[in-house]
């Protein structure tokens, strides 16, 4: 079925948000980068801030997706998989079209907590940590919320570097050094983590 032209405004508006930022943005450049009149925009969504609330929902459900099927092709048990994640990740922070966490960008633009934006950031980051709680847990370790949080902060402080460090072609050696570093502080952290006991 071919994509509506909703879709096709939020697929466009996605690049050009992730690209150039939130609210850097200007609806003139956008209009122009996606072939549209302000009217066709309107008709669709009453603000900007309405079309980044569609656009980040849909980076949401596609980084999902995304993630979660990546690293199931690259690994098979529990472990393995939050491993694999750093892995997967890598790979995004060395695409030559990696701008850094949109979900990270979009907090620091819309810093209002009762922004839906920010709460939508806010359920992506709450959806890794669960993902990476789930793992934790069928590997077996204890405390899993604990050990899921720090995994993810290894996940999101290597992400930020990448970008801050990597922003060129130059640099992407720096990237790729910086998730290989916290795929090393991740395997230790596993490695001395508790396991839990089972009894009977």
């Amino acid at each position: 079925m071919p994509a509506s032209r909703r879709d096709e405004l939020i697929q466009t508006a996605l690049r050009v948000f992730y690209r150039d930022g939130f609210r850097a943005t200007g609806i003139d450049a956008l209009l122009k980068e996606a072939g549209i009149s302000k009217m066709t925009l309107y008709h669709h969504f009453r603000s900007k801030d309405e079309l980044a609330l569609a656009v980040l929902r849909r980076e949401d459900e596609q980084e999902r997706n995304a993630l979660i099927r990546e690293v199931e092709r690259r690994a098979k048990s529990p472990r393995e998989r939050l491993l694999a994640v750093f892995d997967a990740l890598t790979d995004w922070v060395l695409h030559p079209d990696f701008h850094g966490c949109m979900f990270i960008h979009a907090a620091v633009e819309y810093r209002d907590p009762d922004s839906p934006v920010r709460r939508t950031a806010v359920a992506h980051k709450e959806f890794l940590h669960a993902y990476l709680r789930a793992l934790v847990q069928e590997a077996g370790y204890a405390d899993a919320d604990e050990l899921a949080l720090r995994l993810l902060v290894l996940i999101d402080g290597a992400v930020v570097l990448a970008y801050v460090v990597g922003a060129s072609d130059s640099c992407r050696l720096h990237a790729a050094r910086a998730m290989a570093s916290a795929k090393g502080a991740a395997a230790e952290l596993l490695c001395t983590a508790k396991r839990v006991v089972v009894t009977g």
